[in-house]
């Protein structure tokens, strides 16, 4: 039973390299999903929204990545 789990973490680890960056991610399409329609914006601003959370979590994620390799 040890190989399968095996096996199922490395096809996990072929579409996912970083779980906290996957999880942030999620966890701002949700919060957008779900928040943003009731604010009553202009749709456009959802997408800006939406763009800079994203761009957001991926610089947090490089920051973070570099200084863990010392670069």
């Amino acid at each position: 039973m040890n190989w399968l789990r095996t096996i199922f973490r490395e096809i996990f680890g072929l579409f996912v390299d970083d779980g906290s960056f996957a999880l942030l991610i999620l966890v701002w399409l949700g919060l957008t999903a779900l928040l943003l329609p009731y604010l009553g914006w202009v749709p456009t601003w959802r997408g800006h929204i939406l763009f800079v959370g994203l761009a957001a979590i991926l610089m947090g994620s490089a920051i973070r990545y570099a200084r863990r390799n010392g670069s």
